[in-house]
């Protein structure tokens, strides 16, 4: 399992068997292949022929949308334009091999593609010097100081990596300082998570408290980031009073740590602290990601006991139904889940390593390749961003709670599918009466909005449904004046029937600007008036612990 970072060997050798055999007793698809190979041997001969009489001629192969590598102008040139051409062609031709076919199972033509893409990535011309223009370019200008400086970032790299150590967040970006800067205080702990309320910044706030509830998978603070593009802070800025989880990093000592426990430990308890510190009102919850899913669990098993603490629930990037969950479900099978259970049951949790790896190989030739092109042939170094810093301070998985959630939840689809027990008891998510917010991202790769979109399909609440330009954090992260954005909204009443996703597409135009003043509309007008700020720390029972951000976003 180290070796092969988390992944079944046996998963793998399944799907290629499972496509060879298809594939060869399929003469059709044989021939269909051949015909292929042949039009793309002729495509690339007649650019070969321009390019010799130096006439002009199209690229008959386009990289990708995520694809990055061909963006220097030495790529049009040949030799390279012919090696680029070829690169592409030989991907062309692989995507169709292992495109869907008769009698295949869906996710090994997916797996088998995904794999394929791999291992040609590793042979791309622009992974090497002699084969990369924009690299040739930059060693002559820099006398070869370049690949100095990358070979010493190669070598520092290898020694984290071996080593397994945890980069600090650089001082410049400094947590509580620089990020994770809006004021509040910790106002309980316990050994689970901490809840932070936040400062007023109007004297008048929202009788509804907004409680957030982030992943842990990674650390609360991609909602508070640098102040000009921190959720948290134009929240508590539109008269929100803002409390917020912040997950503890678990250890191999935490490894019996469940579900049940994030749900009970987590939510339920964040929302008894409310409860008593903001008495006699609702709670405006809002789930982001794997945070949004136990949020829906919360809240459905609250509806099922007749407890009526929640005034509207949000779901941003969060699923409910993972029979579509994009390209995620090709690192997930029986075979995939047992291999990462005695995994996790050897070191107590899942590492950093084995989750952030599975992420970038899903657009590795933008989050792998390219940026080893950039490190360690064009020397130069990764210039740390807000995001950044964030992407790469990761947390670890409790093993029996990541196991019951992608057994329960991603493989076998209990939630959505009425399988899904809460004390003993199923849940529905259709118990849920409140209003719901729910938020996709159009070019989501974790969550698909198609797929988040489905929360409509298991609901029968009044609900609101909004599509964000940008991806699974970047959409998210749309503050006013970000340039470029748009969404769409639409509303669904109560009991309303259901539209597919297409069919709402068409029928929502987008709309320009930050999707935030929408949702802040829409939960004032949840909300049953305003009262004088509350300041954190007052309520006698939960003193202020200590500012916020607190103590468990520091741990590594």
């Amino acid at each position: 399992a180290q070796f092969t970072g988390g992944l079944s060997p046996h998963a793998m050798i399944d799907a290629w068997s499972d496509w060879a055999m298809h594939l060869g007793r399929a003469p059709g698809r044989q021939l269909e292949l051949m015909e292929r190979w042949r039009a793309n041997a002729l495509k690339l001969m007649q650019f070969a022929s321009a390019q010799a009489l130096d006439q002009p001629a199209e690229k008959p192969f386009k990289p990708g949308p995520y694809d990055t590598r061909w963006s220097h102008q030495g790529w049009d040139k040949p030799p390279f334009s012919l090696w680029q051409q070829g690169f592409l062609a030989t991907q062309d031709w692989w995507h169709a091999a292992t495109s869907e076919l008769r009698g295949l199972r869906r996710q090994n033509a997916d797996r088998t593609g995904f794999m394929m893409r791999q291992l040609l990535d590793t042979v791309s011309p622009s992974n090497f010097p002699l084969g990369n223009p924009e690299i040739l370019e930059k060693t002559r200008a820099t006398g070869g100081r370049n690949l100095i400086d990358g070979a010493a970032r190669c070598a520092d790299d290898a020694r984290h990596i071996l080593a397994q150590e945890h980069r600090p967040v650089p001082k410049e970006f400094a947590l509580g300082k620089v990020l994770a800067c809006t004021p509040g205080a910790v106002v309980y702990r316990n050994d689970l998570m901490e809840l932070i309320q936040y400062s007023p910044t109007t004297s008048d706030v929202q009788a509804e408290p907004v409680l957030i509830v982030p992943a842990w998978i990674m650390k609360y603070y991609i909602l508070d980031l640098s102040p000009e593009n921190s959720l948290i802070r134009w929240l508590v800025g539109q008269g929100f009073t803002v409390f917020c989880i912040s997950w503890r990093n678990p250890g191999a000592e935490d490894a019996d740590l469940s579900l049940e426990a994030y749900r009970k430990q987590g939510v339920i308890q964040a929302l008894d602290v409310i409860n008593d510190i903001v008495p006699g009102q609702k709670v405006h919850a809002n789930g982001y990601c794997l945070g949004g899913t136990l949020l829906a669990i919360a809240a459905a098993a609250m509806a099922r006991d007749g407890e009526d603490r929640l005034a509207s629930v949000t779901l941003m990037a969060a699923q409910v139904d993972f029979a579509e969950a994009g390209e995620l479900l090709l690192f997930l099978d029986e075979s995939q889940v047992a291999f990462l259970e005695d995994l996790m049951w050897s070191q107590g949790y899942l590492d950093r390593p084995q989750m952030s790896g599975a992420f970038a190989a899903i657009r590795s030739e933008d989050l792998i390749w390219s940026r080893a092109v950039r490190r360690y042939f064009l020397g130069e170094p990764d210039l740390p961003t807000d995001v950044t810093v964030w992407v790469n301070d990761t947390t670890r998985m409790p093993a029996r709670m990541h196991s019951e959630y992608l057994r329960g939840i991603f493989l076998e689809n209990r939630l959505s599918a009425g399988r899904f027990a809460v004390d003993g008891k199923v849940i529905a998510l259709k118990d849920i009466s409140g209003p719901v917010f729910v938020i996709g991202t159009e070019t989501d790769h974790i969550a698909p909005w198609r797929s988040v979109y489905k929360t409509a399909l298991f609901t029968d609440c009044d609900l609101h449904f909004l599509l964000t330009k940008g991806g699974h954090n970047s959409g998210i992260l749309s503050e006013p004046g970000h340039r470029g954005r748009h969404y769409r909204i639409g509303h669904r009443p109560a009991l309303a029937l259901y539209r597919d996703p297409d069919t709402w597409l068409a029928a929502h135009d987008p709309q320009p600007g930050s999707w935030w003043p929408e949702w802040s509309k829409w939960l004032a007008r949840q909300s049953s008036g305003t009262v004088p700020a509350r300041q954190p720390g007052n309520d006698g029972s939960y003193p202020a612990l200590e500012d916020a951000p607190g103590q468990y976003i520091h741990q590594s």
